[in-house]
C-alpha cells in the first residue's frame, strides 16, 4: 500500500504555476527525501496533502483516502512537524503535549501513556522547565513529539533541519530514522546531504513536475557516472583531456568514464598528459539531484 498518491496535481498562485501536474508516491513504510530549492512547492504540496488548501487540478490521497480541502478526518492517521514550530511557551513538554493529545480526540488513559513514551523517544524525558527556555534545537525535538503523540501512521517534516546546527540536524535525522521502524516518513529539505544519509527513497520537484525519482540504491547504481578523476598540471591540459575522452572539465580536474578507464591509463601512460594524480572516483547521488534540477 501507498502511504501517499498524487495523480496531475495542480497548483497556481496568480499567475505563478508552483505545480504542473506533479505526480508522487510514497511507499508505506519508507523514509522518503523530497527534494526540491527554495520555492520549488515542497511546502504547498504538503499543505494540499494536510487539506489546508485546495489544489487546482489533480488528486490526492493518504492510504487511499482522497484528500478533500478543510476536510481534516484523514489528519488523524498523520503528523506533522514544519520547519520552525512554535509553542505557547508557558507549557511545560508534558502539559504541551497532553493538550496536543487532547485536540487528537486521544483517551485521557491513552495520554497517560503516550506522553512520557515520546518524551522519552525525542530525548525530552525528565525535562520540566517551561518550554520558552528551550533552545531551537530542542523545540524541534518537542516538535517531533506533538507530531508523534496520536501514533499517526505517516509523518510529515517541511525542511525539518533547516533551522538547525550540523549537530542538532544529526540528532534529529537519526530520530527519524527510528521513528521509520513504525511510521512512513516524508521530509521535505534543500539540503542534499540529510537525504544520502537517512532516506530510501528520494523524488526532486523542479518546475512543478518530479523530474527524478526511485530508491537512493537504484539511482545510485544507474547513476552512469563512476570512472576515473584526473588531476592535470594545468587547466589547458584538463581541457584537451576532456575534449579527448567526450566529457567535461572542473578546472584541472576531469572524470573519465570506466568503460574508458584502459584507453585512459594508456595516454597517461604514453605521455599524452600531464597530470598530477589519478584516482577511482563513484558517483554522488548529490550530483544526481543537482543535476536533476538544473
Amino acid at each position: 500500500m501507498n502511504a501517499i498518491s498524487i495523480v496531475g496535481l495542480e497548483k497556481s498562485f496568480g499567475p505563478r504555476k508552483v505545480l504542473d501536474g506533479l505526480d508522487l508516491v510514497v511507499p508505506e513504510g519508507s523514509l522518503f527525501g523530497f527534494v526540491g530549492l527554495n520555492g520549488a512547492g515542497k511546502t504547498t504540496t504538503m499543505k494540499i496533502l494536510l487539506g489546508l488548501i485546495p489544489g487546482d487540478g489533480g488528486q490526492a490521497a493518504i492510504y487511499d483516502t482522497p484528500v478533500k480541502f478543510g476536510d481534516t478526518r484523514i489528519n488523524r492517521q498523520v503528523g506533522y512537524l514544519c520547519d520552525v514550530p512554535e509553542f505557547y511557551n508557558f507549557y511545560r513538554p508534558a502539559e504541551y503535549l497532553r493538550l496536543c493529545g487532547e485536540i487528537s480526540g486521544m483517551s485521557s488513559a491513552r495520554i497517560a501513556e503516550r506522553v512520557p513514551v515520546v518524551l522519552r523517544q525525542v530525548g525530552l524525558e525528565g525535562d520540566d522547565r517551561k518550554i520558552g527556555g528551550f533552545s531551537r534545537g530542542m523545540k524541534q525535538r518537542l516538535g517531533l513529539a506533538q507530531a508523534l503523540v496520536h501514533e499517526p501512521k505517516l509523518l510529515i517534516c517541511d525542511e525539518p533541519t533547516s533551522a538547525l546546527d550540523p549537530l542538532g540536524r544529526g540528532q534529529l535525522l537519526d530520530l527519524l530514522v527510528d521513528i521509520r521502524k513504525t511510521t512512513t516518513v516524508l521530509f521535505s529539505t534543500h539540503i542534499l546531504s540529510d537525504v544520502t544519509r537517512v532516506c530510501d527513497r528520494v523524488a526532486v520537484l523542479h518546475g512543478g513536475k518530479i523530474v527524478l525519482a526511485g530508491s537512493v540504491d537504484d539511482i545510485q547504481k544507474n547513476a552512469g557516472q563512476s570512472g576515473v578523476c584526473v588531476t592535470l598540471a594545468a587547466r589547458e591540459g584538463a581541457v584537451a583531456l576532456a575534449q579527448a575522452f567526450d566529457t567535461k572539465s572542473d578546472g584541472c580536474r576531469v572524470t573519465v568514464e570506466e568503460s574508458r578507464k584502459r584507453e585512459l591509463l594508456h595516454a597517461l601512460w604514453q605521455g599524452e598528459y600531464d597530470f598530477v594524480s589519478i584516482a577511482p572516483r563513484e558517483a554522488r547521488v548529490e550530483e544526481l539531484l543537482v543535476e536533476a534540477i538544473r
